[in-house]
């Protein structure tokens, strides 16, 4: 079994970037999922694939990897640039502006 170490990404409603500084250490589905046919609900007997834990640093989730014998893959970030203007929305009020603001 091959577990997955990622640190996940921003979600689309949120605009800062609160929930992605930790790590997390994620097991892979082992069975196949079935549909319910009373409720039509999809359900798994396996319980393991629920389990995501979350480590301060990527050193961390290696190391429990390590202790607990998982072997695991480490897929690595990929940071965004910073979307930051030189003077910013308030650059829209300013009483030093060289031409007039309009829509």
């Amino acid at each position: 079994m091959r577990v997955r170490i990622y640190q996940p990404a921003r979600n689309a409603m949120q605009s800062g970037t609160a929930r992605t500084r930790h790590w997390v250490l994620e097991f892979p589905q082992a069975d196949q999922r079935d549909i319910d046919p009373l409720m039509g609900w999809t359900s798994s007997d396996d319980t393991q694939s629920q389990v995501r834990l979350r480590f301060a640093t990527r050193a961390e989730a290696e190391d429990y990897a390590k202790d607990n014998g998982l072997d695991y893959v480490v897929i690595d970030p990929q940071k965004r640039a910073a979307n930051v203007r030189p003077r910013g929305y308030g650059e829209n009020f300013a009483t030093d502006r060289h031409a007039p603001w309009t829509h």
